[in-house]
């Protein structure tokens, strides 16, 4: 069984990770639904990994059950559970990137920001059970960082159709990967000069927990030996520098403001608790002075 499988799941990687996902099929529906009220266990192997495959194919649709609680908490359940074969992560792994690296077209899509997510998953497998290379590694952190900086579609939550949050979903690619202690000195500074880009943006008021999900991923990256107090030092005062600036206010300040604070304080807060001493050296001074330009 063990062989028929991995050889569907190389079959699988040939042939759907060269073009654009493939549609979304209403029985991938039903089957996730099922094995979700079996507590996503599914005693079928090969059934499993080829569900998995076809719900990586709905991370776009506009039925947000099936796009979110449905095909991505099914991926991210097994996962999870280390229930995916190395095969079927690989395949999983180029479709996302793919997805990602789409034209900015597909920007408002749903694929993109679900893809950032599915990738961030992705990333936490590897840290629990090494199965990447240092360069595939390296091309999540391009890729994602790109994404990142690049994105301008603000959209969290709607009623109707349910969840974009291109900006949070992102910031939990770069705490899975800096969270990873495969992942190297530039490899993070690609990923904190993309997290800066987007602390304070001008045209939109964060409102749903953005700021603290970015906080997150800088918090976990000072924890790694990469950076010291100079660095840090360095790299608040010109996060402040290109933030917040003297002058009437206008809605461009006002949502810099908003933003910059919405990330500061819950980190001040996390540092101040924290009880790694290293951590607070190097980072209360310069969250503390920063705050201060904000007031």
């Amino acid at each position: 069984m063990h062989r028929l499988t991995s050889t569907f799941c190389l079959l699988a990687l040939l042939f759907t990770t060269t073009t654009a996902l493939a549609d979304c099929v209403e029985p991938t529906k039903q089957d996730l639904k099922s094995a979700k009220s079996a507590g996503w266990k599914l005693d079928d192997d090969g059934k499993r990994q080829s569900l998995a495959l076809s719900a990586a194919d709905c991370l776009g649709n506009p039925d947000a059950e099936l796009r979110d609680e449905l095909a991505f908490e099914g991926l991210s359940a097994w996962m999870r559970a280390e229930k995916l074969e190395v095969t079927t992560l690989t395949s999983l792994r180029l479709k996302m990137l793919n997805a990602v690296q789409a034209p900015a077209a597909e920007e408002s899509s749903f694929l993109r920001p679900f893809a950032i997510l599915t990738l961030a998953e992705l990333v936490r497998a590897d840290r629990k059970k090494p199965y990447l290379s240092a360069q595939e590694r390296i091309d999540i952190v391009n890729a994602g960082s790109h994404y990142l900086s690049n994105l301008r579609d603000y959209r969290g939550f709607d009623e109707k159709d349910g969840w974009r949050h291109g900006i949070a979903h992102s910031a939990d690619l770069m705490l899975q990967l800096a969270m990873n202690p495969a992942i190297e000195k530039s490899q993070h500074e690609t990923m904190l000069a993309a997290i800066a880009t987007q602390i304070a943006p001008t045209t939109h008021f964060y409102q749903y927990g953005e700021g603290v999900r970015l906080m997150t991923a800088v918090y976990y990256l000072a924890r790694a030996p990469s950076f010291n107090k100079r660095d840090w030092d360095l790299w608040f005062n010109k996060l402040m520098d290109n933030n917040i600036q003297p002058g009437p206010y206008n809605q461009a300040r006002l949502a810099q403001r908003h933003n910059v604070s919405a990330f500061l304080l819950p980190l001040y807060f996390s540092v101040r608790e924290s009880t790694e001493p290293a951590l607070k050296e190097n980072l209360l001074p310069a969250v503390r002075e920063a705050l201060r330009k904000v007031n």
